[in-house]
């Protein structure tokens, strides 16, 4: 493998962003390589242009999906041959959990993404209560306003991602929401009581936000209707919903009722 490969596999790793690297396992050009990702245009060459072409379609999929696996082809990419094997590996890193707020659920919230295998970031723009020994689980404690820390890394949001808005303040909370509706994050969730939900949404409205988008993208109340009263109650229905709008399943969301939160 080139050293130019190599590097660009282990920067993207250590950046924690989807590489994936195709290998001819049997075939003519055994050990021919070809490397795609986040931020990296297709390199290497499987020593055909046509089999490139095919066998980078199939792996830019197949790292969307986090797979890795064996896949079979005639020696101009051809479907259903066997001339060659590639063996497709995929490094689809954890899911990002952003957040938004250092308030006493977050804690909770922490503790129960990190056991469904989210990388979490907590961001608060009060230095005094955004500190790593208030949460000790977190990848990454980070002091600045949320909407500033999506301005820097919302380009880096996918689907398998989630953003949790959980400060209780709309100046910290409308511009939060509006950049999250920026990326392509797959989960955008707010707490905040009924009223506060209604009126963050009229706040919403005020600062000029795509309603239509804020109504089909925004959990608000955050978390699916479990009954819960704690914390950590709490943080199990919002990392429910997460995974249920990850996967598509239909759930019961707060959003959807109008009786008690939690």
């Amino acid at each position: 493998m080139p050293d130019s490969i190599y590097e660009l596999w282990r920067e993207a790793v250590n950046d924690h962003r989807p590489v994936a690297l195709a290998t001819i396992i049997e075939g003519e050009n055994l050990g021919a390589k070809l490397i795609v990702g986040d931020g990296i245009d297709s390199q290497g060459t499987l020593g055909d242009l046509d089999l490139d072409r095919v066998v980078l379609r199939d792996t830019i999929g197949e790292l969307a999906g986090g797979r890795s696996g064996i896949r079979h082809y005639g020696p101009h990419g051809e479907a259903r041959e066997d001339a060659v094997s590639i063996f497709i590996e995929s490094f689809a890193p954890p899911p990002h959990m952003l957040i938004f707020g250092a308030v006493d659920f977050t804690g909770a919230l922490v503790k129960v993404a990190k056991v469904v295998g989210y990388r979490v970031t907590v961001c608060d723009a009060r230095e005094v209560f955004a500190t790593k020994r208030r949460f000790p689980n977190a990848d990454e404690v980070v002091v600045d306003w949320p909407h500033r820390h999506l301005e820097k890394v919302g380009d880096r949001l996918g689907q398998r991602d989630a953003v949790c808005v959980l400060t209780h303040d709309h100046k910290f909370d409308v511009p939060a929401i509006q950049a999250a509706l920026a990326t392509d994050v797959g989960y955008l969730g707010a707490m905040g009581s009924r009223r506060t939900c209604e009126e963050r949404l009229e706040r919403l409205a005020q600062a000029g936000a795509d309603m239509e988008q804020v109504s089909a993208r925004l959990h608000a109340p955050i978390g699916l209707d479990l009954g819960g009263r704690t914390p950590e109650e709490t943080a199990i229905a919002i990392c429910a919903e997460v995974i249920a709008a990850r996967t598509g399943r239909v759930s019961s969301s707060l959003s959807d009722t109008t009786g008690s939160i939690h």
